[in-house]
C-alpha cells in the first residue's frame, strides 16, 4: 500500500477530541470491565498510543509487569507498511504461556484492524483492550469503551495543546 498523505482536513473529518479528564474516566471504566474478566500476569502496550492507557489499567488493577510492543504503522500525517521496532521481553512472553495466555494487551485505539492483527498473530491468546474502537478494526478487540465511525479522527490529549478560541458571535466555527 502507497503512503497517503493526510490533510489537515482529512484527519479531522469528525473530529473527537479527548481531554486528559475524560481520557483517565474512559481508561477508568475499561478497567471496571477488564476487573471482571483478570487477573492478568502482565500488561502489553502498544506503543506509543498505549502507554498511557496501560499505566492507568495496571495501576488500578495492582498489575506491576508492564511490557511494551513496539509497532510502527502511521504518524500524524502518513500511514505505511507496520514495522515491528521491538516485541515483548523473554520474560513476559514466559508468563503468558508463549500464546499471550494471562496477558493483557492494551492500545488507545484499534482503528483499520492493521496493528491489532500483527499483534493477535504474536499473542493469539492474550486478551485485547482499547480505549476507543472503529469499526474495522472492532473484532479485533476483546474489551473496549466507545466506539467512533470510522472516519472519526481522535485528537487525544497528548497531540494536542490549549489555544484561545474565539467567541461564536466573532465568526469561530
Amino acid at each position: 500500500m502507497a503512503d497517503k498523505t493526510l490533510s489537515a482536513e482529512e484527519r479531522a473529518g469528525r473530529a473527537f477530541p479527548v481531554s486528559w479528564d475524560q481520557f483517565h474516566r474512559d481508561c477508568r471504566a475499561l478497567t471496571w470491565r477488564l476487573n471482571e474478566i483478570g487477573p492478568f500476569h502482565a500488561v502489553v502496550a502498544i506503543t506509543r498510543g498505549g502507554l498511557v492507557p496501560a499505566a492507568i489499567v495496571a495501576r488500578e488493577l495492582g498489575v506491576r509487569v508492564i511490557d511494551t510492543i513496539c509497532i510502527a504503522s502511521y504518524d500524524h500525517t502518513k500511514q505505511g507498511e507496520l514495522q515491528v521496532l521491538k516485541g515483548i521481553s523473554a520474560d513476559t512472553a514466559q508468563l503468558g504461556g508463549g500464546t499471550g495466555k494471562g496477558l493483557l494487551i492494551v492500545d488507545d485505539l484499534v482503528d483499520t484492524g492493521k496493528t491489532g492483527r500483527m499483534v493477535r498473530e504474536i499473542l493469539p491468546d492474550a486478551h485485547f483492550a482499547t480505549v476507543y474502537a472503529k469499526p474495522k478494526g472492532r473484532p479485533l478487540v476483546d474489551t473496549f469503551i466507545t466506539e467512533v465511525s470510522q472516519d472519526t479522527w481522535i485528537f487525544f490529549p497528548w497531540d494536542t495543546a490549549l489555544s484561545f478560541a474565539p467567541p461564536l458571535r466573532d465568526g469561530a466555527a
